[in-house]
């Protein structure tokens, strides 16, 4: 690799890090992705718990996207999530491996038409992941995976940055959205659980399958189940 190269790299990636002192750094952040790769937009998944939330989108259709991949409990953040791997998929109408059976073309109608997830880690330590999307296929090369892969490290490092600001024992309120998702949807699985009488990990499936058939986002169906305007056993 080229001098001038490697230094077009280190640039990409020192935008991302300068964009965490922005006012609204998730979203700069994210911007900043979409700006130093070949990708039409970016989304921050925080993980916690079994709970997963966005932090912050570069578009509506990366949100839409991340909603999606929630209420099915597939897709390619979910496996980087799972596996500390980066995922990913250059052709989601016609994939080389065909693995998610009911994300794939829901994507697409969305607009997506190749997606790619890359874990946020420190060592051992899972934060979530940082998911890019295209509306157009193509796969990412090499150099532009090493790129992502700096991003998403500078990312966890300044999720971390932000959580050290705030007292101990308490959350960021940067990141209140992570606590909010999974308070809601972990709340609306117990009361699911109890009117259907399944255990709480079948319960989630049924909230997911709901909100699918629906067309509606989980965080949504859980909230009308918390309120109580919506019972999964009528």
């Amino acid at each position: 690799m080229t001098v001038p190269r490697e230094r077009e790299r280190l640039e990409r990636i020192a935008r991302v890090a300068a964009a965490a002192n922005a006012v609204d750094p998730g979203r700069a952040m994210c911007d900043a992705c979409v700006a130093g790769l070949p990708v039409t937009g970016a989304c921050i998944v925080l993980t916690a718990g079994g709970a997963a939330a966005v932090l912050a989108r570069s578009d509506a259709t990366a949100g839409r996207i991340e909603d999606l991949q929630a209420t099915l409990g597939e897709g390619p953040c979910v496996d980087a999530c799972e596996t500390g791997r980066p995922v990913g998929e250059p052709d989601l109408a016609a994939p080389r491996r065909p693995r998610w059976v009911a994300f794939a073309p829901a994507a697409v109608a969305l607009g997506a038409a190749a997606v790619f997830a890359i874990p946020l880690h420190l060592g051992a330590v899972r934060l979530g992941a940082l998911t890019l999307y295209r509306a157009r296929a193509g796969e990412l090369s090499d150099e532009q995976y090493v790129d992502a892969r700096g991003m998403a490290h500078v990312v966890a490092l300044a999720v971390l940055a932000i959580q050290a600001q705030a007292p101990p024992g308490t959350l960021s309120p940067d990141l209140e959205p992570l606590a909010g998702f999974g308070a809601v949807v972990h709340q609306a699985s117990g009361m699911v659980s109890v009117q259907l009488g399944v255990g709480v990990g079948e319960a989630l499936v049924r909230l997911r399958a709901h909100a699918f058939a629906a067309g509606r986002d989980l965080a949504v169906v859980a909230t009308d189940v918390v309120a109580r305007r919506l019972r999964l056993d009528e």
